[in-house]
């Protein structure tokens, strides 16, 4: 019995613990909770918050369910983000695939059980945690704004450990012969420009495309709308401001070039791994850049990456990196004998 009236907190049939609390005479609050030390704050919450409140009630329980979440994330914050409506697209499928439950009751296991049969159904890892990430981007922006009064209740589902795949770029041989098949494109001439720019600064092919006269000055191309929401500036030769200057007072405006570059690039003998036809270029400028001897935190300022550790995939192209292994490791003073001794 409390100084308030009655409670109660007893333990149900299925293990939950039931509070039945009379903190202020004429108010009555009943719960049923997880764990009798649940029970007990929830009845020391009701005490000390009606004293100070006497009009105060415990908010109902959340019943939002994953999709409204999804919503709320988009009109809150993801219509502001440069692919926010790719991500809501997904976010709404990915909700629905895993049935739409209440978005506080999603738990660990059920997800990773969701997961495994994205998986069996052909799901790419990268697609999985991808999906997932955005889930969890979904709770704690939510969370952040007080729009729910929970964290992400999955937060510890680690992503799926990926294969590292080699880097592909091309070769000189190689940009010479893509170059010139896109030079010879007469009906689409934006192509070949677009192209050069992205092997000449790292760009991605968007950015490339995006970009206008005003944004060229004084030897430097200025990239605004980036994935990173960074802008940045990359130097660049002369004889590229020039062509780029006679291209666009001959044909215009870039143009959406993307499906001819793939289109000539398949003509070609190169064969890039799937899905980086564009992305190429971009490795194509990082790999020579590395492999010239440039600096990594200075490529790292000039293809706009948010941290040093996605350009550290092209650290090994440095021309001494990790040469140590053979100088300093155990083997550096002994003589092998020849191999067929």
């Amino acid at each position: 019995m409390g100084e308030g009236g009655v409670v109660a907190i007893v333990q149900l049939s299925d293990g939950r613990w039931r509070v039945d609390v009379e903190p202020i005479k004429g108010k009555r609050f009943r719960k049923t909770l997880k764990t009798k030390g649940e029970a007990q704050r929830f009845e020391a919450t009701c005490r000390s918050k009606c004293i100070e409140t006497p009009n105060w009630s415990p908010k109902p329980k959340d019943r939002r369910r994953l999709s409204e979440l999804v919503q709320l994330w988009y009109e809150l914050h993801g219509v502001s983000l440069t692919d926010g409506h790719r991500r809501f697209a997904i976010l709404k499928t990915t909700a629905q695939s895993m049935g739409d439950p209440i978005a506080r009751s999603v738990e660990g296991a059920h997800v990773a059980s969701i997961r495994a049969k994205w998986m069996a159904k052909g799901v790419k890892g990268k697609t999985a945690n991808n999906r997932l990430g955005y889930l969890k981007a979904v709770y704690n922006e939510l969370y952040k704004l007080d729009v729910i009064d929970y964290p992400c209740p999955f937060s510890r589902i680690q992503p799926v450990r990926l294969q590292e795949r080699p880097l592909a770029y091309l070769t000189k041989p190689q940009i010479a012969e893509l170059l010139e098949a896109l030079r010879t494109r007469d009906t689409a001439p934006h192509t070949y420009m677009v192209a050069l720019i992205c092997l000449s600064t790292g760009a991605r092919w968007g950015e490339a495309q995006a970009l206008t006269p005003e944004r060229i000055g004084s030897g430097v191309i200025t990239f605004a709308n980036t994935k990173s929401k960074r802008v940045r500036a990359v130097p660049v030769a002369p004889s590229l401001v020039e062509s780029m200057q006679k291209h666009w007072r001959e044909h215009g405006p870039f143009s959406n070039c993307i499906g001819v570059f793939r289109k000539v690039l398949l003509e070609t003998s190169i064969n890039p791994p799937k899905g980086q036809s564009s992305h190429i270029l971009r490795h194509t400028f990082a790999a020579h850049f590395i492999m010239g001897g440039g600096h990594i935190v200075t490529l790292k300022e000039i293809l706009g990456h948010a941290s040093l550790s996605m350009t550290m995939r092209y650290a090994h192209l440095a021309p001494e990196h990790l040469h140590d292994a053979i100088r300093l490791g155990p083997m550096a003073d002994f003589t092998l004998p020849p191999a067929n001794q």
